[in-house]
């Protein structure tokens, strides 16, 4: 029997006649099915770890695998399932592989991945409050209780005034607060002036918010990436901040929208919110935080005060797709002022008037995001919150974090490497020491001033750029771990990020010898062939 109760296939020729449907959602065949479902996900889970984890097929591959159009009489669910292990399974990256540290992870649990199910199985459309009433309200539920163990200020929460909602990502969350900010200014200013609104982030700040400014018709040209150094930690310095809006209210534009981050993507940087918000409040500007990543973690207490500031900022969100075993999609945002939301997102057709809504006793989230349509999203998240508590979801994070601890000072035991930022979660940014990439392996230490008046900085940088792009390029190809890289400061830095719920100490210490293994075989080779030493005639004077 077939995906779904059909009568048996016809001859396919030009006689026959077409198959007629009997049941889409047949319970019984629906349980049939699901089970065999469950047990193709738990054996790719029990098994995920024999499968290279960054995938190693070619673009294009998978059109000559599969035919030109789509079946005419329907295929047995296990045709198909041996299909998706064959040509599928293939072109995956295994995001939940427990060798996976490149991005930052996506990870899943049993309760998120049934919380999911839960979900599409009931598949309501919540856009307001009528159209599934326990939908919005356990959404706003679980909002307050995660903004409680965030700590968040009351006036975040439903209970004080403001408000959160689940969106499907942090860009989706700087669109929607950003045009809110918008449509704030513009009231005070007018429409005419919308030219004259600059949206400000540091250069390490997420691309979202440069796609969101475009979305919502910000002027390009006001679009500020401040550069942050190797001085502060690659956070947005304050004092920076201040220079730019002065510069920019003096050629007669207008300050609106500030995105500061915690846990930047390159570097998990933190940008100080407390003075930040000092100087844009001075402005009237809309202050929103992007802790996608570390979020999560300021669920510890021993995290929180990366959080520190936050009462000054009029949004936050996190993704707890990303660090909280709660599975794609699932971004919280919190406002202060959800009114300003509602003010730049509602439309109000008159197939959706309800006496709910005209009372104005209910939330219809619909109003709080771009789209009308919304997954029933907090279904998986309250699971999550309920399976594990409190204590076990800080204690998953502290694990991760300890395992990061692990591989970081691995690294530092290997004179050959440097961590380039101090670790602030678990992320550990680190790369083979330039005085190693430029001199055949061997750790050297030229003076500061020699190394400046011989002018082979640039140099060292490019050599030991190469070096490491070769590294991480030979570590992926291996197909036994997967990491990815940053630029900063001029400087390409190899990430390993460790979150996926698979994860144990046994990997890291894998991946360590993954690394170790081919940096033996690269600077082997790097040091051999010379190119060093023709690019760096004086490195051996100087060292």
């Amino acid at each position: 029997m077939g995906s779904l109760k059909l009568d048996h296939p016809q001859e396919n020729n030009s006689n026959s006649s077409p198959m007629q449907m009997t049941s889409a959602l047949d319970p019984v065949e629906f349980r049939r099915q699901g089970h065999m479902m469950v047990d193709f996900i738990a054996d790719y889970y029990q098994n995920i770890d024999k499968y290279p984890v960054l995938s190693q097929v070619d673009p294009g591959y998978l059109r000559k695998r599969l035919p030109e159009s789509a079946p005419d009489n329907p295929e047995p669910i296990e045709t198909i399932l041996q299909d998706v292990q064959e040509h599928i399974v293939p072109g995956l990256t295994h995001w939940q592989s427990p060798s996976f540290f490149a991005y930052f992870a996506s990870n899943v649990s049993i309760a998120g991945f049934l919380g999911e199910m839960l979900s599409t199985g009931f598949n309501v459309v919540g856009f307001n409050w009528v159209s599934s009433p326990a939908a919005t309200e356990l959404e706003s539920i679980v909002m307050d209780w995660l903004g409680n163990l965030l700590r968040l200020p009351k006036s975040f929460l439903f209970s004080g005034n403001g408000g959160g909602v689940i969106h499907g990502s942090t860009c989706e969350a700087i669109v929607c607060t950003m045009a809110a900010s918008r449509d704030q200014m513009l009231s005070r200013i007018g429409g005419d002036n919308i030219g004259k609104l600059v949206v400000y982030g540091s250069d390490q700040t997420h691309s979202a918010l440069q796609k969101a400014s475009q979305i919502v018709g910000i002027n390009p040209k006001n679009f500020r990436a401040i550069e942050a150094t190797r001085s502060t930690t690659f956070a947005l310095s304050p004092e920076s901040l201040k220079l730019a809006i002065s510069s920019d209210m003096e050629a007669g534009l207008v300050p609106l929208f500030l995105c500061a981050t915690v846990g930047t993507t390159a570097t998990t940087a933190v940008d100080p919110l407390g003075p930040l918000c000092d100087v844009a409040k001075h402005h009237g500007m809309w202050v929103h935080v992007d802790a996608a990543y570390a979020g999560s973690a300021c669920i510890c207490p021993e995290f929180r005060h990366f959080i520190d500031g936050i009462e000054g900022v009029d949004s936050f969100s996190f993704n707890a797709h990303k660090w909280f075993f709660t599975g794609l999609d699932c971004c919280c945002l919190w406002v202060k002022n959800p009114g300003a939301l509602i003010s730049s997102l509602s439309a109000n057709p008159e197939f959706l008037r309800n006496k709910p809504t005209d009372s104005k006793q209910v939330v219809d989230y619909k109003d709080w995001q771009i789209a009308l349509s919304r997954r029933f999203r907090a279904m998986k998240l309250w699971l999550v919150l309920r399976s594990y508590g409190v204590v076990n979801l800080r204690n998953f994070l502290r694990s991760h974090v300890k395992m990061a601890k692990l591989f970081e000072g691995l690294v530092a035991m290997d004179q050959r490497f440097e961590i380039v930022v101090p670790r602030n979660f678990s992320m550990v940014c680190f790369r083979v020491s330039p005085w190693v990439a430029t001199s055949k392996g061997t750790p050297t230490t030229p003076t500061s001033n020699s190394f400046h008046q011989n002018g082979i900085e640039d140099n060292v940088e490019k050599c030991t750029n190469e070096v490491n792009c070769k590294l991480l390029e030979a570590i992926n190809a291996s197909g036994r771990v997967f990491m990815t890289h940053a630029v900063v400061g001029g400087m390409y830095v190899i990430r390993c990020a460790v979150g996926v719920t698979l994860t144990e100490e046994k990997h890291i210490a894998m991946a360590w010898k993954v690394v170790q293994e081919h940096a033996d075989v690269i600077l082997k080779n790097h040091g051999d062939d010379g190119d060093a030493k023709l690019k760096l005639p004086l490195l051996d004077k100087i060292a």
